[in-house]
């Protein structure tokens, strides 16, 4: 990355210290034995084989002429505390924190929400280190349509519905996501979330729903399959 350490922090990569070097290189003995990049690369393996969110966000990206291999587009790496996962648009590459995400639930949701950030780098074209407006829209569809929000995840955080519940974690989420990788302020990151709320909560492609929940999930890949078969026998 040719940014200077200002530019990086103001991009948020000063919470993935491993873009800069790895401990390991690639395929290394070191890297074998390391028992977090071995956990975290078997989590990756299962949520990309059986998370409905993530084969539906595969296979649409593969329709968008970006397809995704495991070993060029995930990395597994050692983190900030403050993050889970991130998306390198200089690289198309998917950070996962190995040293933070320690359940399978977990694993899913953050790669589901980094394949939405992946997903709109292919089809709209997100001018991420110079829009704000880019950055907050994706940040709300990946808020809304990764299951970040869904009912067991806002009660696992003490959070109870009430009425537009659901918009309001998707806000605050997204408005989490940019304080954590901007250096603005929480009015300025307010203010931009607020203009581009409406279009980007109700831009539901490639699931064509919101997925509450993984029963939901399966459904939109259900549904997704049928089109996907329907367009090849044209």
């Amino acid at each position: 990355m040719d940014q200077t350490k200002e530019q990086e922090e103001d991009y948020g990569y000063s919470l993935f210290p491993e873009r800069k070097k790895s401990k390991y290189k690639k395929g290394s003995l070191g890297e074998s034995l390391f028992t977090y990049k071995n956990k975290c690369q078997m989590m990756l393996h299962f949520a990309v084989e059986t998370s409905p969110y993530a084969k539906l966000l595969l296979g649409a990206m593969k329709n968008s002429g970006c397809a995704v291999y495991k070993d060029r587009h995930f990395s597994c790496e050692d983190c900030d505390g403050t993050v889970s996962g991130g998306f390198d648009a200089t690289t198309s590459q998917i950070v996962l924190c190995q040293n933070n995400i320690h359940q399978q639930a977990h694993m899913n949701r953050v790669v589901t929400h980094e394949l939405i950030h992946a997903f709109d780098h292919c089809r709209a074209h997100v001018d991420w280190f110079n829009s704000f407006k880019h950055l907050a829209c994706s940040e709300i569809r990946a808020a809304n349509l990764s299951g970040d929000c869904s009912f067991t995840n806002e009660l696992s955080r003490f959070n109870f519905g009430l009425k537009k519940h659901h918009q309001e974690c998707v806000r605050s989420r997204a408005l989490r996501s940019i304080l954590a990788v901007r250096k603005v302020s929480r009015e300025e990151a307010e203010k931009v979330v607020d203009e581009v709320f409406e279009s980007c909560f109700n831009d539901h492609s490639p699931f064509g729903r919101i997925p509450h929940s993984k029963k939901e999930a399966k459904f939109a890949y259900r549904d997704f399959e049928g089109r996907d078969r329907y367009y090849a026998n044209l």
